[in-house]
């Protein structure tokens, strides 16, 4: 029986883009896949104007917490995709690795955050079909 496969989502502060993009993995993929995702200096809350982008497509994040990164998270992940995190993301040997380049959406309102949502959407569809995962 084949593991299922590990992703993680990483951002500074785990509070805009890894968490849009961790809830559409989970909303796409179900239990296919295990969701991580965390930051580099995480914020306190998730950002309202992704939890109201989100839930404006029926997806709640309102459950998240930002959460920091960790060593062994990232080593203990097969897939790690980073979103302007630098040099704060540790590189393991054997790892496939995405940096995703997306605006930030910190201090952006609902307006700003939608067309980043839609772009999540995307590139998180495409990786699930590159991990022969697609929806």
């Amino acid at each position: 029986m084949i593991d299922k496969p590990s992703v993680l989502f990483v951002c500074v502060h785990n509070a805009g883009r890894s968490q849009m993009a961790a809830g559409w993995l989970r909303h796409l993929a179900g239990n296919a896949v295990e969701v991580r995702s965390a930051g580099s200096a995480p914020a306190e809350t998730v950002n309202p104007a992704a939890v109201q982008a989100m839930r404006e497509v029926g997806i709640d994040i309102t459950d998240q917490t930002p959460k920091l990164l960790e060593y062994a998270t990232t080593e203990s992940s097969d897939v790690i995709v980073t979103m302007g995190c630098g040099d704060a993301c540790p590189v393991f040997p054997g790892k496939r690795y995405e940096d995703w380049k997306l605006d930030d959406p910190a201090g952006k309102g609902v307006e700003s955050v939608r067309p980043i949502r839609d772009e999540i959407r995307g590139r998180v569809e495409k990786l699930l079909a590159e991990l022969n995962l697609a929806t």
